[in-house]
């Protein structure tokens, strides 16, 4: 058993979503916008600034910065941008940028992976979210997002980073047009990353929202969540945490999710809006999310974005 102390964690943190214009224009995505619309965006220092001020206000440790691939934006703008957030806010972890948004950095900079990470990584990223992952299988990522990075791209800078002793995170979107065997091999896809030198700390599973999209469609169902997260559990046993998806699923299915190999429900989310503009727009605080873990008989606990204990609750 992995984690027999039946602690359930959770982390104050905050989506800065910095910019919806975005090249790739994915056909599950209800968040990008072309450059010409009139609701596009690329966030102000100062606007970006006091969102993270709030952030840390509130007792947040974690800042989780992505956005849409926005090739006007180079690595310039991110290496200045995280100076000064590491100089301002010191005690925020900088957990930012999905591997899309690297890939999209180091093509638009005229440089590597390698040499994209490795300056980001000196400028104050201080890990990598498993954004843009969807399904780590071509054949469906030419479906849903042919524009995007191919699964072998997404896996290099994942590698690259924990070669370079950051920490990272994997997660799945499912339940668009996959089959059964591709979340199988998804699945399969990270344990053997993990295998080969990666540095994932937890795997969060998702189910794709077909909201304002232009994918359409429907979800996968409650059931379906649970067997495959139960699944993840089972096979990914070489990453230590499995989180549940309560912006997508609700509280209520997050709190079933902990008897089915859940152990970290994430973070509160002061903000988000890549899955809100789908149209699911749970929310909630860290008073309610002690609550919930309370009420499902595990122990609450806030923690760091490296799982490190920051406070433990009584039950």
């Amino acid at each position: 058993m992995m984690h027999p102390e039946k602690r359930v964690t959770f982390v104050i943190d905050r989506n800065v979503n910095y910019t919806n214009i975005c090249e790739t224009k994915c056909s599950f995505c209800a968040f990008y916008r072309d450059k010409s619309a009139e609701d596009a965006y690329v966030l102000t220092r100062e606007e970006i600034f006091c969102k993270i001020d709030e952030l840390v206000r509130q007792g947040g440790t974690q800042l989780l910065m992505q956005g849409g691939l926005n090739p006007e934006l180079k690595i310039e703008f991110f290496e200045a941008l995280f100076r000064e957030i590491k100089t301002r806010f010191p005690v925020v972890q900088n957990h930012s940028l999905s591997p899309a948004e690297v890939v999209c950095i180091a093509s638009a900079s005229g440089l590597s992976v390698a040499e994209t990470v490795s300056r980001l990584k000196n400028a104050g990223l201080d890990s990598i979210p498993g954004g843009g992952a969807e399904i780590l299988v071509d054949e469906v990522r030419g479906s849903i997002s042919p524009k995007k990075i191919g699964w072998r791209q997404w896996a290099d800078v994942m590698l690259t980073a924990a070669g370079m002793g950051m920490l990272t995170t994997a997660t799945m979107m499912f339940g668009s047009c996959e089959k059964p065997e591709d979340i199988v091999e998804h699945l399969f896809r990270i344990r053997e990353l993990q295998d080969a030198g990666g540095s994932f700390t937890a795997f969060i599973p998702w189910t794709y929202q077909p909201g304002n999209t232009e994918l359409g469609g429907t979800t996968a169902s409650g059931v379906e969540y649970l067997k495959v997260l139960a699944l993840s559990r089972i096979v990914l046993d070489n990453i230590p945490n499995i989180q549940a998806s309560w912006v997508t699923q609700g509280a209520k299915m997050a709190q079933v999710a902990l008897f089915f190999g859940a152990n970290d429900l994430g973070g509160t989310m002061l903000e988000e809006n890549v899955v809100a503009a789908a149209g699911c727009s749970f929310r909630m605080s860290s008073d309610e999310m002690i609550a919930l873990i309370r009420s499902a008989g595990f122990l609450p606990a806030q923690r760091s974005t490296t799982y490190s204990i920051v406070r433990e609750f009584s039950v």
